[in-house]
C-alpha cells in the first residue's frame, strides 16, 4: 500500500478511536470559490459587528498562509446533540444545545491534540496547527470539500448520518494525505429553515445574514439589541437551534458520546424564574466552563430581559 494512503488510513482510525464522528482530507489549496462569495457577504455587511469577520482575508482563503507549506487540511466532527434536552417548550428560557456541557473549544482541541501526538509519534514529525474557530479558518468548507456533509440551505455543515448538531475541528499541516472527495447537496427543495427562521436571517438559499440572527444578537452583539426584532427571538436567550431543529435531517441525530457535553446538574432543573433571578455566583457555578460565558452575565440577563420584555 502506498505510504500516503498508509498514512491517511492510520489518521482516520485514530480519529474514530478518539470519539470523533467523521474525519476528512481535503488538499490545503486557496479556495478559488469561497473568494467572491466571501468578498460580497462583507461587503453587504452581513457580518454585523463581527469585525474580525473582515480580517486577514488572504489567510482565510489559503491554508498555506496560515501554516508554511501546508498540504492537506484533516477535518472531523464531533457530535454534540444531546440525549436528554433542556425544556424547550414555547415558554420556557432556551440556550443553545452547543452551549450545555463544557465549551467545545477546551473539548475538540484536546482530542486534536491527541491525534496531532499520534501523528508525529506513528507518522512522523509534521508541521501543522490545531483549529477550532480559533483562526482565520472556513471550517464548513473545509469540511465539506473533504466529503463529510454538505453546506445545507441554513449555512451549516450536514452530515447524512448525524444531521448538522456537530462541532468542527482541522488540523492543516504539511503532511500529503489521500484527499477526499465532496458529496452532492441533499437538500432538494426543502425550504424549512428558511421558512422557519423567526428573523429572516435566512435571506435566499445558502445565504445567511449574521446581522439578523438570533445568535447574533445574543452572543456577539455588545449593543442593546434593536427594538424591531422585540418578540421575534422565541425564548432563545443564548445562540438559537431553530433551523436545525427543523431541518429533516436531523431526526438521524443521535446522542453524542461525550460527557463533556453534559449539562450542569442544577441546569436541568433551571425553571424562568431561575432564568430571571440568576446571581454572579451561580452563573460562575454553572457556566464555569460553558460557552456562555461569552456573553458574560450582564448580556445573559440583557438578553432574558428583551425576550420576556419587562
Amino acid at each position: 500500500m502506498p505510504q500516503i494512503l498508509r498514512n491517511t488510513q492510520l489518521i482516520k482510525q485514530k480519529a474514530v478511536e478518539l470519539g470523533f464522528d467523521a474525519c476528512g482530507i481535503s488538499k490545503a489549496n486557496f479556495l478559488e470559490e469561497e473568494a467572491p462569495r466571501l468578498e460580497k457577504w462583507l461587503n453587504l455587511n452581513m457580518h454585523g459587528e463581527m469585525g474580525y469577520m473582515a480580517n486577514h482575508f488572504d489567510k482565510r482563503l489559503d491554508p498555506r498562509k496560515l501554516v508554511d507549506g501546508a498540504k492537506s487540511v484533516i477535518s472531523v466532527l464531533l457530535n454534540y446533540y444531546p440525549e436528554e434536552k433542556l425544556p424547550e417548550s414555547t415558554e420556557d428560557i432556551k440556550i443553545s444545545k452547543y452551549a450545555y456541557g463544557t465549551d467545545y473549544h477546551y473539548v475538540l482541541k484536546d482530542k486534536l491534540k491527541d491525534l496531532m501526538e499520534f501523528i508525529d509519534e506513528e507518522i512522523g514529525e509534521v508541521n501543522g496547527r490545531i483549529f477550532v474557530d480559533s483562526a482565520p479558518v472556513m471550517d464548513k468548507v473545509w469540511a465539506k470539500k473533504s466529503g463529510i456533509g454538505w453546506i445545507g440551505k441554513h449555512t451549516n455543515l450536514i452530515n447524512r448520518n448525524i444531521g448538522s448538531f456537530f462541532f468542527i475541528g482541522e488540523i492543516i499541516c504539511d503532511l500529503e494525505l489521500e484527499p477526499d472527495v465532496s458529496i452532492k447537496d441533499y437538500c432538494g427543495t426543502c425550504t424549512r429553515c428558511i421558512d422557519a427562521c423567526p428573523t429572516d436571517a435566512i435571506v435566499e438559499p445558502y445565504v445567511v445574514d449574521g446581522s439578523k440572527c438570533i445568535s447574533y444578537f445574543t452572543i456577539e452583539l455588545k449593543d442593546a439589541i434593536p427594538v424591531e426584532v422585540k418578540g421575534k427571538f422565541e425564548n432563545w436567550a443564548f445562540g438559537c437551534d431553530i433551523c436545525q431543529d427543523v431541518c429533516p435531517w436531523n431526526s438521524f441525530a443521535k446522542p453524542h458520546k461525550t460527557p463533556a457535553f453534559e449539562p450542569h446538574p442544577k441546569l436541568k432543573e433551571f425553571t424562568n424564574n431561575d432564568w430571571e433571578e440568576i446571581t454572579e455566583e451561580v452563573f460562575r457555578e454553572i457556566f464555569r466552563r460553558s460557552a456562555v460565558k461569552r456573553t458574560k452575565l450582564e448580556g445573559l440577563k440583557r438578553n432574558i430581559k428583551f425576550i420576556l420584555d419587562y
